[in-house]
């Protein structure tokens, strides 16, 4: 396992940040690497944000120091959503296969877990986020027809997308952890938007499906004050939750987002319309 640890940042320190500081603090540059677990823990609530790739072998999620836990659920909640080949995760026994886009819950108090393919040339990529949880919760895969999709944007804004709330509160409980992806549509390359604050939640983007050679501008910052990071394939950003949290592409893409924190309201957002932005 390879994890790093990420501090809280104030906004007005982050005035001053240049880029390579903006991206040392918030980037995830890399978190799919063969046979290896890799996560990231954020003073931010808390909140983990993972990336899982068994190849030869099957992976346990274990403890780290900085959990002083005796095993990594004792106090947390998990989301996965596979973004490879298909998967098999075993949680307590249970057997889980999850294909492409597909989602699983497992709730505080779970104890063994493992990861592995379906198909070594065609490798699973669980991305995975964990916040604190208070209660237990069952365990459960959500496809994306089983979970509830929201079609939004235009053509016009090139921002026609939609939004596949897999792990929420209208699907299944959960103590505060909140997932889910959003398909930009053909012509579409504007996510969020409107963009938003959310000051009850923080917030973690995975941007992937992005085409080779492409690559998504990520905004972030208070409203008045927004800085950008150039992300590729497969790369995370942590959203404090005095930031917004939007994106263009050269291209259309897909992006995955998990939030925790004070309420399990996905409507829970401080709208700053397009001609306010700064």
């Amino acid at each position: 396992m390879k994890y790093t640890e990420k501090y809280a940042v104030h906004p007005a320190d982050f005035k001053n940040y240049d880029t390579q500081r903006i991206r040392e603090e918030f980037l995830i540059p890399k978190l799919f690497e063969a046979d290896e677990i890799v996560l990231e823990y954020s003073l931010y609530d808390r909140y983990i944000v993972g990336g899982i790739n068994p190849v030869s072998k099957a992976l346990k999620l274990e403890t780290f120091d900085s959990l002083k836990a005796p095993y990594f659920l004792e106090r947390r909640e998990l989301g996965i959503i596979n973004v490879g080949g298909k998967g098999i995760i075993k949680a307590d026994g249970e057997v889980y296969e999850i294909g492409y886009k597909e989602a699983l819950y497992l709730g505080q108090g779970t104890v063994d877990i493992t990861f592995e393919s379906a198909d070594a040339n065609t490798p699973a990529k669980f991305y995975i986020n964990s916040a604190p949880a208070h209660k237990k919760f069952p365990n459960k895969k959500v496809t994306q027809k089983e979970g509830k999709v929201i079609e939004a944007g235009s053509v016009e804004t090139c921002n026609k997308r939609k939004i596949y709330q897999l792990l929420i509160n209208t699907v299944l409980e959960t103590c505060q952890l909140q997932m889910g992806l959003t398909e930009l549509q053909t012509g579409s390359v504007w996510n969020t938007m409107p963009a938003h604050t959310h000051n009850r939640r923080m917030e973690a983007y995975f941007y992937f499906e992005v085409p080779e050679n492409q690559a998504v501008c990520h905004y972030m910052g208070q409203p008045q004050e927004t800085r950008h990071v150039w992300m590729n394939n497969e790369q995370a950003i942590w959203s404090p939750s005095w930031s917004i949290h939007s994106g263009s592409g050269t291209s259309n893409y897909t992006f995955i987002w998990g939030m925790a924190g004070e309420n399990l309201d996905y409507g829970d957002m401080d709208v700053v319309q397009p001609n306010e932005l700064r």
